[in-house]
């Protein structure tokens, strides 16, 4: 029996009927180009701090970047979750913004819980961290209900997951009370540190240097995303799908379609996170508790015993990182009260 897969490939070589010795080779072409996509590593793309990051934000200004970022999506047939910081909608064009989130939704997209306020679980005690949670409940979780619809998946903040067992226990129990999974991310592209030297640049009318920023970002996102490919075959012996972490730019906005093309070329499709988490990697333990934001491949390799491949990973530019820095001490002066930069 043939696998329904396959069976467009068999339908269309029985339609064809060669006769020549250039038959063959039609049938060959044929095969190559019918099956390549069946070999694609899935890749579920999510989009954190929505409705917008970074900075000199207007709502105005954050539906330019938001219907971008859609349209440059829906034209890469992206199906991506967007994690939502409530605390953004608290400005005087409030339902502005809250209809960027339907835009999201609109759009085919998905939304998820990123906390009210961003805050870290490793400063932040469990019970306020959860009262934050829930206060992100607000307007996401209505706007879902009116599609049918429900808010299902978390993302931690810096992926902070709690610096003992008992506020990690405590918390992802709560978390599962609620009907919540935990998103985790196993590929990520250190967007953010990029992002806020673009939006500075495009602030004060430098288009020279936004262009330098974005080449050297599309340049590391590609040599990165090949790293993860690696990394992840060190664990599983096999490229599991990922989970990208990327934001809700102004940068990315600009790259969709460039970022699109270093996916294809790496022989990622994209997926959604549902589809994602389906494979077999997900159900590796994690086990970590500290500090430290790690992404999942790190914390897998503890509880696997493997050690990744951490010569080789690339760095981010040292400029790149050290204008980040710069930039970030920097108040941002139309930055909603009590909101501060933030990544991940």
């Amino acid at each position: 029996m043939v696998e329904p897969r396959f069976s467009g490939v068999f339908s269309a070589l029985r339609a064809f009927r060669p006769r020549a010795r250039s038959g063959c080779l039609a049938v060959a072409a044929l095969i190559a180009a019918t099956s390549a996509p069946l070999y694609a590593t899935g890749v579920a793309i999510t989009v954190d701090d929505l409705p917008v990051y970074g900075r000199f934000w207007t709502a105005a200004e954050g539906k330019d970047v938001t219907d971008r970022l859609l349209a440059g999506m829906q034209r890469n047939h992206w199906k991506a979750t967007g994690f939502v910081n409530e605390i953004q909608l608290d400005a005087a064009d409030r339902p502005a913004r809250i209809a960027l989130l339907e835009a999201w939704l609109d759009a085919g997209m998905d939304l998820g819980n990123h906390t009210y306020s961003h805050p870290s679980l490793t400063k932040t005690p469990v019970e306020t961290y959860i009262a934050d949670v829930a206060r992100d409940e607000t307007v996401t979780a209505p706007l879902l209900a009116a599609r049918g619809r429900r808010e299902h998946w978390f993302r931690y903040p810096f992926l902070e997951t709690g610096t003992t067992q008992a506020v990690r226990t405590r918390f992802e129990g709560w978390l599962g009370e609620r009907g919540y999974r935990v998103a985790p991310v196993t590929m990520e592209n250190s967007d953010w540190q990029f992002a806020t030297l673009y939006d500075a640049a495009i602030a004060r009318g430098d288009l020279a240097a936004a262009a330098r920023v974005r080449q050297q970002y599309l340049t590391f996102t590609r040599e990165i995303v090949a790293w993860y490919k690696q990394a992840a075959r060190t664990l599983f012996g096999r490229e599991p799908s990922f989970v990208f972490l990327l934001h809700a730019s102004r940068l990315n906005a600009a790259s969709i379609d460039a970022l699109a093309a270093i996916l294809r070329d790496a022989r990622l499709r994209p997926i959604t996170l549902d589809a994602a988490m389906r494979d077999p990697a997900y159900r590796t333990a994690d086990h970590y508790v500290g500090p430290d934001g790690n992404e999942w491949l790190e914390r897998w390799s503890q509880t696997l015993n493997k050690r990744l491949p951490f010569e080789t990973m690339p760095r981010v530019p040292k400029a790149v990182v050290a204008g980040d820095a710069r930039l970030e001490a920097i108040p941002d002066p139309h930055a909603p009260a009590s909101v501060s930069p933030a990544h991940s």
